[in-house]
């Protein structure tokens, strides 16, 4: 069961001027599911991503950043689930650029101007057949649907959803230089979650302006505080893509630098909702029980911060300890130590498991007890502070625990 995490409503899903979204069942996969989703976006419509750094991009990843360099001006996204379309070779490269070919020839548009995503099972061959037999069905459903309602979005989020037990969506109103405006994402990912990205998609839409130029700036900065803040599992895929779309149509002059005070305005709307995102992931991780933030305080930079809570995150001996809500700590000061900090002096570490201070100056805090550790560790969510003792910097990650459940979805999930 997701920790604390319900199925969005589409009453609190914004619809966005400027985009479309169709919804089909193509068959990829599994029958009766809904698994290919379409983007339709106006004209003027600006977009920015960031992807996975897996040298093993997929291949929709590869002709995604082809047809973004291109600067053709994207117009129409297509999503397909049940599979990956990764570690195909050139038939796969082929089948992504023929999808791309076959949504622009219906919409008039040139093939750059469309970009692929696709998720699921790896070194399976695209079943194109079905895919492009339900093109026309995702269309119709965009043209038809009636686009007032937030409808559409969860049928989206439903329709990229892989090992997700729910749909992932939100959204978020704000203000910009005096206009009402609107902003609403979905995600998909559960297992091999890890920065840099994860097994995850995301697509995030707002009526605001923002220069085109400034897109990939703004989703990486975006995705820096919210998805490449969060781990499940510690495996990067192949596939993981995030998407920011600004259509413009919120009719204020554009945004052209994020440090302005417009800039810092959206940047501050959108983070939240992004981080609300992954952290939906998280806390739908496969199997996972616990919501884990990891705060590491007292660093250098924040590179050694988050070498440090990512060493936490990533250790199976401390998600496995979580899961059992054993306080077996010593777990976490052994993670913080092989971390990568060569000249990290242990003396001056301190650790907080929720508010009871467990560990000062690199040793047992004197009034430590075990049933305190216990006790904060039984909780749904827990934070995990740590101090470094060395400087100023801080920084987050967002993870889970390991249970049982863990294993038996991965064990299954291509059954």
């Amino acid at each position: 069961m997701p920790v604390q995490l319900s199925s969005p409503a589409v009453a609190d899903l914004l619809p966005i001027a400027g985009v479309r979204i169709g919804v089909a069942e193509a068959g990829i996969r599994k029958a009766n599911r809904k698994d290919l989703t379409v983007f339709l976006l106006d004209e003027g419509s600006a977009v920015g991503a960031v992807f996975t750094r897996n040298r093993y991009a997929a291949a929709p990843v590869q002709v995604c950043r082809e047809h973004l360099a291109s600067g053709q001006g994207v117009r129409a996204l297509v999503i397909n689930t049940g599979n990956a379309n990764a570690g195909t070779g050139e038939s796969g490269l082929a089948d992504a650029r023929q999808t791309c070919n076959a949504l622009a020839r219906s919409l008039g548009l040139h093939h750059e101007q469309v970009l692929p995503f696709s998720t699921g099972v790896i070194m399976e061959p695209l079943p194109m057949d079905r895919l492009l037999g339900g093109l026309p069905a995702a269309l119709t459903s965009a043209c038809s649907a009636q686009h007032d309602s937030g409808a559409q979005w969860l049928a989206a989020a439903q329709g990229i959803m892989t090992t997700d037990t729910l749909p992932k969506a939100a959204s978020v109103s704000f203000e910009l230089e005096g206009r009402a405006l609107r902003a609403t994402g979905i995600a998909k990912g559960a297992g091999m979650i890890r920065p840099n990205m994860a097994t995850m998609l995301g697509f995030l839409a707002t009526d605001a302006a923002v220069a085109p130029e400034l897109m990939n700036e703004l989703a990486r900065r975006l995705a820096d505080a919210s998805f490449n803040r969060v781990t499940v599992d510690g495996d990067t895929s192949t596939n993981d893509s995030f998407v920011v779309i600004a259509t413009g149509q919120a009719g204020h002059p554009p945004v052209t630098d994020l440090s302005s005070p417009s800039g810092r305005a959206l940047l501050d709307a959108l983070t939240p909702l992004a981080q609300r995102l992954a952290h939906a992931i998280v806390r739908d991780g496969e199997g996972a029980t616990k919501f884990i933030t990891i705060r590491v305080e007292g660093g250098r930079d924040t590179a050694e911060c988050l070498r440090a809570a990512y060493s936490v995150a990533h250790s199976p001996l401390v998600k496995t300890a979580f899961f059992a809500s054993d306080p077996n700590l010593g777990r976490i000061l052994a993670a913080v130590g092989y971390a990568g900090i060569d000249d990290l002096d242990v003396g001056g570490i301190d650790l907080w498991l929720g508010d009871v201070h467990v560990v000062t100056r690199g040793g047992r805090h004197p009034k430590y007890r075990e049933e305190d550790g216990q006790r904060v560790m039984k909780p749904a969510e827990i934070e995990v502070r740590i101090g470094l003792g060395r400087g100023t910097a801080s920084d987050t990650v967002w993870t889970c625990d390991f249970s049982h459940e863990y294993v038996t979805i991965n064990a299954d999930y291509r059954s």
